[in-house]
């Protein structure tokens, strides 16, 4: 599975409250696409187009968990997120939904807003291809790889029982 995108940059500690404010949660999916995190760049929901990479700092993702966060992510077109490190609820919520999500260190000191970058999902290599630069983000597990390549969980549920869990 590989990505390829125009890179839009978010700093470190952003909550799903920030992602999706509290009075947006109740609108459609599309609706709510128009907001997302229009708090810290105004321009993202405006200009985000479908195949762009959303990168951000440490703890991504942090604090309420609120489920329909990455859903409206999701619904902005954004290829895939990459961060430092997500909120371990807000990363299994991106695999349970289709959205593809890798952490790399230092990512953030790698990219500029602009950038055009190309990841692949299954090496975890991440190129930064306008300045060259390489990152290897850390390993998916295969069952969420698995997951994410049926599309979520949902799609991904027949096969499940293939698992002992």
């Amino acid at each position: 599975m590989e990505r390829e995108g125009r890179c839009w940059k978010f700093g470190d500690n952003i909550p799903t409250d920030q992602i999706v404010k509290a009075d947006r949660v109740l609108l459609s999916i599309e609706e709510m696409a128009k907001h997302v995190l229009e708090n810290l760049n105004p321009e993202f929901p405006k200009h985000v187009k479908k195949g762009d990479i959303l990168v951000a700092g440490k703890h991504f993702g942090q604090s309420s968990g609120r489920a329909v966060a990455p859903k409206a992510i999701k619904a902005t077109g954004v290829g895939a997120v990459i961060t430092e490190y997500a909120s371990r609820l807000f990363y299994r919520n991106c695999f349970e939904i289709g959205l593809p999500l890798l952490e790399c260190e230092g990512i953030t000191q790698g990219v500029s807003d602009g950038d055009i970058l190309y990841v692949n999902m299954e090496s975890g290599i991440i190129v930064n291809k306008t300045t060259g630069r390489e990152f290897r983000a850390r390993p998916i597990d295969p069952f969420l790889m698995e997951m994410l390549e049926a599309g979520g969980l949902i799609a991904f549920g027949p096969r499940i029982d293939e698992y002992q869990i």
